[in-house]
C-alpha cells in the first residue's frame, strides 16, 4: 500500500486552484466535479462534496494537520506571498528554529495550515 494523495476541503476550487498555482507551482492534472487533483498529489475538494460524500461539516482552522512545503530561497518565497496575499493569516512569520531551519506557517483562503521551510 502507498499514500496516494493528500485532501483539503475548500470554498471556491477556482480560488484554491490560484492560490496552490501562484505560491506553489502546482497544476491541475484532473478536473472531477468537485475534485480537483493537482500536481504533488494535492486534491482540492469541493465544501459541498464533502459534506455529500461524508454527511459531515468542514471545521475550518483547527489546526490539525499541515501542509508542508520546502523552498532553498525562502526569503523570496515571502516576499511572493505578501505581494499576491497581503491579507493573509499568520501563525508565525518568518523564522529560525534553533535547528537552523527558517519556516513560516499560514493559512490558506479556506483556513488549512501551511508551513514553507527551508530544507533541512
Amino acid at each position: 500500500m502507498k499514500l496516494k494523495n493528500i485532501l483539503i476541503v475548500v470554498k471556491d476550487i477556482e480560488r484554491s486552484k490560484e492560490f496552490y498555482h501562484k505560491l506553489f507551482g502546482l497544476e491541475p492534472i484532473l478536473d472531477n466535479d468537485g475534485n480537483m487533483i493537482l500536481t504533488e498529489g494535492l486534491v482540492l475538494q469541493d465544501e459541498s462534496t464533502w459534506k455529500k460524500f461524508t454527511g459531515q461539516d468542514v471545521i475550518p482552522v483547527n489546526n490539525a494537520c499541515e501542509l508542508y512545503f520546502e523552498e532553498k530561497n525562502i526569503n523570496a518565497f515571502v516576499e511572493k506571498l505578501e505581494n499576491y496575499y497581503p491579507s493573509v493569516k499568520y501563525v508565525n512569520r518568518l523564522m529560525t528554529h534553533a535547528w537552523g531551519q527558517k519556516v513560516v506557517r499560514f493559512y490558506d483562503p479556506d483556513g488549512n495550515l501551511i508551513e514553507v521551510g527551508t530544507p533541512m
